[in-house]
C-alpha cells in the first residue's frame, strides 16, 4: 500500500470513502494474504472513523443552519449547553 494511516487526515471525504471502498472490494474477493488483509483492515477502520468524523463536522454545520424571521437561510453561532 502507497498510502501511510498517518496521512488519512489530509484525505477529502470522497478520496477517504473511495478507498475505503477499494479495501472492501479487495477483503471481500479473498484474494488478499493474511498479513495484507490484516493491514487492509486495520487502514479500512482508520478510513472509516476519518469519514464518520468529517460526516459528522458537516451534521454540525447543517444544524447550524435556520431559516430568519424573513425566510432567508442564516447561521446561528452553535450553542454548548
Amino acid at each position: 500500500m502507497a498510502k501511510k494511516p498517518d496521512d488519512i487526515s489530509t484525505l477529502s471525504f470522497e478520496n477517504a470513502l473511495a478507498e475505503l471502498e477499494s479495501i472492501v472490494q479487495k477483503l471481500e474477493s479473498g484474494q488478499a494474504a493474511l498479513e495484507d488483509s490484516i493491514a487492509l483492515y486495520e487502514r479500512g477502520a482508520a478510513l472509516k472513523a476519518h469519514c464518520e468524523t468529517t460526516l459528522k463536522a458537516a451534521q454540525e454545520k447543517i444544524e447550524k443552519i435556520v431559516v430568519g424571521a424573513d425566510g432567508k437561510p442564516k447561521t446561528e453561532s452553535a450553542s454548548f449547553e
